[in-house]
């Protein structure tokens, strides 16, 4: 990909989650745990992640986005579990993408969770109490639920692209 269409591709990705993630705020969802989302934002890191040549190129849609949501809505609390989640969500999916055994389905779903495991971690590490993943029977099934359906809408995104 040539520098400028690199630069603008990348620049209309980290834009694109940005407004999903800013919609998503407007939607109220009355979900079992404080704090869980859907995470419309992560349809485009996963588009990122087929679309683009390298990881390192989807993973840098992915900081900024988080950056830039964290100065739109949130504060220092929220880019520490931002970053915690979407890092070890994104390290998940970078892993099995490469493995080439897993569709986008089964990627989101994986991310979806990992999100979770990272966000916990982050958390109990923050006020130092281990038993915050005690919230994980509730959080990981969300987890894989809303990667399915993520995953979904990713896969007949590229689908469309493609055509």
């Amino acid at each position: 990909m040539r520098s400028t269409k690199k630069l603008v591709y990348l620049a209309l990705l980290t834009g694109q989650s940005l407004v999903l993630f800013l919609l998503e705020g407007l939607i109220p969802l009355p979900f079992l745990a404080p704090g869980a989302k859907l995470g419309l934002a992560n349809i485009i890191t996963l588009i990122a992640l087929y679309t683009l040549p390298r990881w390192q190129d989807a993973a840098l849609v992915l900081f900024l986005r988080i950056v830039l949501a964290s100065l739109f809505g949130g504060g220092p609390t929220i880019l520490l579990y931002s970053l915690s989640g979407g890092l070890m969500s994104f390290a998940a999916m970078v892993l099995l993408q490469k493995s080439g055994r897993f569709s986008p389905l089964g990627i989101s779903s994986a991310g979806g969770f990992c999100h979770h495991i990272g966000q916990l971690l982050a958390a109990s590490l923050a006020i130092g109490s281990p038993q915050l993943f005690c919230y994980l029977p509730i959080l990981g099934p969300c987890g894989l639920l809303t990667g399915i359906l993520l995953g979904w809408t990713a896969t007949k995104i590229l689908v469309h692209k493609n055509n």
